[in-house]
């Protein structure tokens, strides 16, 4: 008998302790299911959330329309293009104003006019130009010098403003297609609500979410060129100054070398 409930103790023992095991197996895989949905949710939105600037202006762009989109974008890439060629040609253009009038003062003392060309010559930029055309003219007299100065600055600030004006046309031209996008959008938006006969949100959603979004795009754009196109002109203005005090320092350079 004492056998019997030995083996029955043993028996219950070993079942309860399978079950507890079980029990136990079962809740590790599911917090184990569970992490790894859990990992592979994050995963996703940081998946999301790293495509989902660019995801999002594509998606944006494309629910704008390709009509009014499309020839923002232009207006963009040809204001950008024009804007970046600008910048380049006017830091090429940028001269170190003092260095240029002291090298060319030490030519005038030490070996002439010709020498004080020659400086002229191997310098970039419209001031060495101006200074050029100024120095070929001194054998005519100061007028003549003076007047060769000023004629040839003003064909200098010609090529530093060229192309400015399209920049200043995109800038304009970007927000009033997105008006016109967005006027369009709510004739759309009015057109299906007369064929419906009924005033439903979702109707209107899509003619208005259209005309919002062309008129953001135009604004974003006119932004960006706006900010370039002040730079250039900031610069041009620098520029030019320079040339204004380089022809008078010029002139008494040559003033001075008369007497």
């Amino acid at each position: 008998m004492k056998r019997l409930f030995s083996i029955l103790a043993i028996t219950g023992m070993v079942a309860f302790g399978t079950t507890n095991a079980t029990t136990i197996a079962n809740t590790n895989t599911a917090v184990t299911t569970v992490n790894t949905t859990q990992e592979t949710a994050e995963e996703g939105a940081a998946a999301e959330e790293t495509l989902g600037f660019h995801q999002e202006l594509k998606k944006r762009f494309i629910e704008g329309g390709a009509g009014f989109m499309g020839i923002v974008l232009l207006c963009l890439i040809l204001g950008l293009a024009i804007a970046i060629e600008r910048i380049i040609f006017l830091n090429l253009s940028t001269t170190n104003t003092k260095k240029l009038t002291q090298s060319v003062e030490d030519a005038l003392s030490s070996g002439g006019v010709e020498a004080a060309k020659e400086v002229c010559r191997n310098t970039k930029g419209p001031i060495a130009s101006i200074y050029y055309q100024g120095l070929d003219r001194t054998d005519e007299g100061i007028e003549a010098a003076e007047k060769a100065v000023v004629a040839y600055g003003g064909v200098q600030m010609g090529q530093l403003e060229k192309n400015v004006s399209w920049i200043s046309l995109f800038i304009a031209l970007a927000p009033m297609l997105g008006f016109m996008g967005t006027v369009i959008g709510m004739i759309q938006a009015f057109d299906k609500i007369e064929a419906a006969g009924d005033m439903q949100p979702s109707l209107v959603a899509g003619g208005i979410k259209v005309a919002l979004l062309t008129t953001v795009f135009g604004l974003i754009v006119a932004i960006i060129l706006q900010i370039f196109y002040n730079y250039i002109i900031a610069k041009i203005d620098s520029i030019v100054n320079d040339m204004e005090d380089a022809s008078i320092t010029l002139m008494d350079l040559l003033i001075r070398n008369k007497k």
